[in-house]
């Protein structure tokens, strides 16, 4: 009653301290994630014209109609819209016209006038208002004789009456003065080219009009054509680098990416904590769903540990970097978890971590698959890591995948460059090898600091040559048979309950090892028909040396550097069970006075099983040993005796600190029972036919 109220009180105390660990790995996850949020400025001095502080990168994918893009190219736009101008006026022509033959007549009536002199006229030619004539020029007018006067009026009619025939707008009125010259005919002089050319400019004017309005018009049309500037910035993407000017245009870019506005922290902080909720809710599911010693507590601190390290790791490294976030060696974490606790681990603790990594950061929904599935899909290829080579190739698949999913991504987002996706693609196989060598190295120090065997380790102890099974062969033989044969038992029992069949098979090559410190002790060490080492012996002393093969099996275990796991097995192989031949003898000489003899004398020190693969050793070791001296003839009698070793070491309490149900038991009779009947195939007994010769009757059997 006290043992169970102590086992009770232990387990509670272990779930409390899961789920402190738990609540904390979430407390350090939220601190980690909002760290990069609480030292960010709350908003950077800047304006346009300023000189940017330090660089800037896009923090995520954006794309947005710029403002300023979009007046950049309407005003361009309004520039390139031609002028719109009304056809020609005839009213303009005929008024101009009619000014200058105005100012024609004028200039005869100044030439004819008799009461003023020459000087006078000069001023009066040179003063009208419309002709803008120098005193030279009126000089020469006033000197011109009757007959050349009256043609150098008619050919100044003449000619402005060719120059309104055109249209002429005001940016053309300087190009049409030029023409002036190529119109007035050859027959004149230089000089009276040069008269009419000067009377004739001044009355030039545009005859066709500009038209704001229709001109507006026509930029309004061109403007609704015009479609809104998107621009877009890739995550990692430099938006404006140290020491540059910022003008209109990246103002506009910051400002979107809240760069200049005060950003809303509590909002960041509220959304970090809520998926940081929804992480640890994941995890404490599924360990609450695994059975309660599956994860001791000191393996749920290690893994908390090795999870808050990776994901402080690339919180520090990933943030405003482009190329970093897929160096991180995120798969060393799935291969290391994969390897010592299972593929179901790894996917869950990596799938938590992935998300946490990637939430956040400028591009979650590129970063979070290339995390998660090249590490998923490594870890599947690399199993238990048998060998470190497996590791390498998980690291060289992981790679492969990593590159695959960035090509697919960049293409789906258009972003096509080829040198950056030879960059990233070097960078991801580089992650895979980074990843597969994290991986080992991890593996090895956390199975050193949880005293967890791995496959490699495993595999290493178990080739023949291993010195301490060398030592066993030589000195006792009959027990190494013996292992090899429980080794074949407990290794497809172990498999077919879904325990660890490597540790399981490696652990019963062990088991006896201290049997080979006193060899002749034990029966299959015996040669048959030799004396017995134990008939001449006290029942009490033959015990203790049976027992003693228990501590000497961890001693040879131990100067061997055997991993504790396989001391385990030499430890737990018989519990506390008893030497019960030994103990009944005793009592036999004691009289049948069995209270004279103390039980814990002849009692193994333990422990009891404390794992699926020591029970199972426990019932293999038991049974082999039973069919071995029974020799069961056919199924149901192996089944008894199978049943019989079950029975008795239920009853004497030797399984309850493990994990094996009757579920598990029952498939165990039927694996010991497939297993022993290949090894025992018990001989078939032919009937003897009654009238057949006597010296018939005595044929052999046939194996």
């Amino acid at each position: 009653m006290i043992n169970s109220l102590e086992k009770k009180f232990k387990k509670r105390e272990n779930s409390f301290l899961k789920i402190l660990i738990l609540v904390l790995t979430g407390l350090i996850a939220f601190g980690s994630i909002i760290l990069p949020i609480s030292s960010r400025p709350t908003a950077f001095e800047l304006s346009i014209g300023s000189v940017a502080t330090q660089d800037f990168q896009a923090p995520r994918n954006l794309t947005y109609v710029s403002n300023y893009l979009t007046q950049q190219k309407i005003n361009s736009i309004k520039n390139s819209v031609s002028p719109v101008y009304l056809n020609i006026d005839p009213a303009i022509s005929r008024q101009q016209i009619d000014r200058l033959r105005k100012s024609l007549d004028y200039i005869t009536l100044i030439r004819n006038d008799m009461f003023s002199d020459i000087n006078q006229k000069t001023n009066d030619i040179s003063n009208l208002t419309h002709t803008q004539l120098s005193r030279e020029i009126a000089t020469q007018l006033l000197n011109l004789d009757e007959t050349t006067w009256v043609s150098i009026q008619r050919e100044t009619i003449l000619v402005l009456e060719q120059v309104f025939r055109s249209s002429i707008r005001d940016n053309q009125v300087q190009e049409t003065k030029l023409r002036i010259p190529t119109l007035i005919s050859f027959t004149f002089s230089e000089e009276n080219l040069k008269l009419i050319e000067s009377i004739v400019k001044p009355f030039v004017v545009a005859n066709s009009l500009f038209s704001e309005q229709l001109t507006d018009e026509a930029i309004n049309v061109a403007i609704e054509q015009v479609e809104p500037v998107e621009k877009t910035y890739s995550p990692g993407e430099i938006i404006i680098r140290r020491g540059q000017i910022i003008d209109e245009q990246i103002y506009e870019a910051l400002d979107l990416f809240d760069f200049i506005s005060p950003d809303n922290k509590r909002q960041e902080y509220f959304a970090s904590g809520i998926f940081v909720l929804l992480q640890m809710f994941l995890l404490g599911v599924y360990f609450n769903k695994q059975r309660s010693n599956s994860y001791t507590v000191k393996e749920i601190l290690i893994i908390s540990i090795a999870f808050i390290v990776f994901l402080m790791a690339a919180k520090f490294l990933i943030p405003n970097r482009t190329v970093l976030p897929y160096i991180f060696p995120f798969a060393g974490f799935t291969f290391a978890i994969g390897t010592l606790f299972g593929f179901e681990a790894a996917f869950v603790l990596s799938l938590s971590l992935s998300s946490l990594i990637s939430f956040g950061s400028f591009d979650f929904q590129s970063l979070l698959p290339f995390y998660l599935i090249p590490s998923l899909c490594g870890s599947l290829i690399l199993g238990q890591g048998r060998r470190v080579s497996v590791f390498f190739s998980a690291g060289l698949i992981t790679g492969v995948i990593s590159a695959g999913i960035i090509i697919a991504i960049r293409l789906l987002e258009g972003t096509t460059d080829l040198l950056g996706l030879l960059t990233l693609s070097g960078a991801s196989f580089f992650n895979g090898m980074a990843s597969a060598s994290l991986g080992l190295l991890m593996q090895f120090f956390v199975a050193q600091i949880l005293g967890i065997t791995t496959a490699i380790q495993l595999l290493e102890i178990s080739r023949p040559d291993h010195p301490l099974l060398q030592f066993i062969l030589t000195n006792a033989p009959g027990s190494y048979q013996h292992s090899l044969q429980v080794a074949n038992m407990a290794e497809q029992a172990a498999k077919d309950i879904g325990a660890d069949q490597l540790l399981t098979r490696v652990g019963v090559l062990y088991h006896d090892a201290g049997k080979a410190a006193n060899p002749s002790f034990f029966i299959e060490n015996q040669v048959a028909g030799n004396i017995n080492s134990h008939d001449d012996l006290d029942p009490y002393l033959s015990a203790a040396t049976i027992i003693q093969h228990v501590p000497d099996g961890v001693e040879l275990a131990k100067k061997y550097r055997l991993p504790s796991r396989i001391i385990d097995f030499i430890k737990e192989h018989h519990g506390t069970l008893m030497t019960k031949y030994f103990y009944v003898k005793a009592v036999e000489m004691n009289n049948n006075d069995s209270e004279s003899v103390d039980i814990n004398e002849f009692r193994y020190p333990g422990p009891k099983p404390q794992s699926k693969e020591t029970a199972v050793l426990m019932l293999a070791d038991g049974i082999e040993a039973r069919a071995r001296a029974d020799k069961p003839a056919n199924r149901e009698e192996l089944e008894k005796i199978i049943h019989g070793v079950i029975d008795f070491c239920l009853k004497e309490g030797q399984l309850e600190d493990t994990d094996l149900t009757m579920r598990d038991l029952n498939i165990i009779v039927n694996s010991f029972s497939n297993t022993l009947i290949n090894t025992y195939h018990p001989r078939i007994k032919y009937p003897e036919l009654k009238t057949q010769p006597a010296e018939t009757s005595n044929e052999s059997n046939e194996s």
